[in-house]
């Protein structure tokens, strides 16, 4: 695999050269080479950055020495990775999907970005991935063109001296790692788990299988699916029928009450909608609920309106909110959007931060337009592949 980084400290990313990834460069596995962006500035100062259009604070990098790299290195073809904190979520599957690719170009920003027309260029002629770490901000791209070609690279065939040591790794199956142990059995206090000295290999591989599933459970909900969350196979998603229109109401106006609580109002058209009124809902919206011990404790819904798919009322039973049925259900309904739906599309209080967090980690971003009083519009693109 060839790889090139675009960047004005070359020096950030010397520690390619260490470790596993040095000895895959010694080998012939890897081709690394870090170019200085300033190479392509032709000007007294070698100048990458200039002030924005339209005003604003910090400085954007010029399209000219970009442009002139892309011609020099002819990455026609090649795949362009763009760290950046407006990017989609950078997931496992993402890494192995980019490990299979013969050449990444990585554009390290810097200041306040890289001009949209640098992208715009590229993505006519390559592969363009912009691609966040996380909810949070850098000061420039090299630290996560590091994180993201240390997750790659080591995917690559003839990486790792043992392969297998990918196979039980957090993510590679959705599940974070089980905890791990080695000698001495007692250190100031703490023993080693009693299963694991027992020498009986099912029983460890059981019981590492289910610490698996709780510490994702704990730590990381998002990742579970509706059935990995459920205790009984009764909580999967089935389509709503009339006959449960008045126990969702019950649902929906408990779900509610945090709502009211936060815009200090009672005035929530779902306290006064009836029975009735959402029992007829059914027919516009495409509603799902999941039961538990034969009550409904979770739902959602969704319809089309033009090129969009609208979701609504992602609801879940108070006292099971940590189990990640909330964001299971929300990737649920998103999957049942038909063909020809371009994005996703929802709507949720002004003043219920909690909300607002819960749907920027899971990729909607808050938009101006039209709304109804007292809630923020969101909106998330459609991603056709995984990329």
């Amino acid at each position: 695999m060839k790889l090139d980084y675009l960047t004005i400290f070359p020096e950030y990313l010397a520690p390619l050269q260490l470790s596993l990834p040095g000895k895959a460069i010694e080998s012939g596995l890897l081709e690394i080479a870090v170019h200085d962006i300033r190479q392509w500035a032709h000007d007294r100062h070698n100048t990458v950055d200039d002030t924005p259009y339209g005003g604003g604070a910090g400085m954007v990098m010029k399209p000219e020495p970009f442009g002139e790299a892309f011609d020099e290195l002819a990455i026609a073809g090649a795949t362009v990775v763009v760290p950046t904190p407006s990017g989609r979520p950078f997931t496992q599957a993402d890494a192995e999907d980019l490990a299979t690719k013969d050449r990444l170009v990585f554009l390290c920003g810097r200041y306040e970005g890289i001009d949209q027309r640098v992208l715009d260029h590229a993505a006519s002629i390559a592969d363009v991935r912009e691609l966040s770490l996380g909810d949070y901000v850098l000061n420039g791209g090299e630290v996560a063109a590091l994180a993201i070609t240390e997750a790659v690279v080591r995917l690559i065939p003839g990486f790792m001296g043992n392969a297998e040591s990918l196979v039980e790794e957090s993510h590679q199956d959705g599940l974070l790692e089980y905890p791990s142990y080695t000698k001495p059995q007692t250190w100031r206090g703490h023993e080693v788990p009693e299963i694991l000295r027992s020498g009986n290999h099912g029983a460890i591989a059981a019981w590492r299988l289910e610490q698996r599933r709780v510490r994702t459970a704990e730590r990381r909900p998002d990742l579970l699916s509706v059935s990995e969350l459920a205790s009984s196979e009764s909580l999967r998603p089935e389509r709503a029928v009339p006959a449960d229109a008045a126990e969702l109401l019950v649902l929906t106006r408990s779900c509610w009450v945090n709502e009211a609580l936060a815009n200090q109002t009672l005035d929530l058209p779902h306290f006064h909608e009836t029975v009735e009124e959402l029992r007829d809902s059914f027919i516009e919206w495409e509603t799902w609920v999941c039961r538990e011990g034969g009550r409904i404790v979770a739902s959602v819904r969704g319809r089309q309106i033009g090129e969009d798919w609208h979701i609504g009322r992602v609801m879940v039973a108070v006292g099971l909110e940590s189990r990640g049925l909330g964001r299971a259900l929300l990737g649920f309904i998103e999957s049942r959007a038909p063909d020809g739906v371009g994005a996703y599309e929802l709507f949720t209080g002004s003043r219920n931060k909690r909300n607002q967090r819960f749907y920027t980690k899971s990729g909607y971003r808050i938009v101006s337009g039209d709304s109804p009083p007292g809630t923020v519009r969101l909106r998330k693109p459609r991603q056709r592949n995984s990329v």
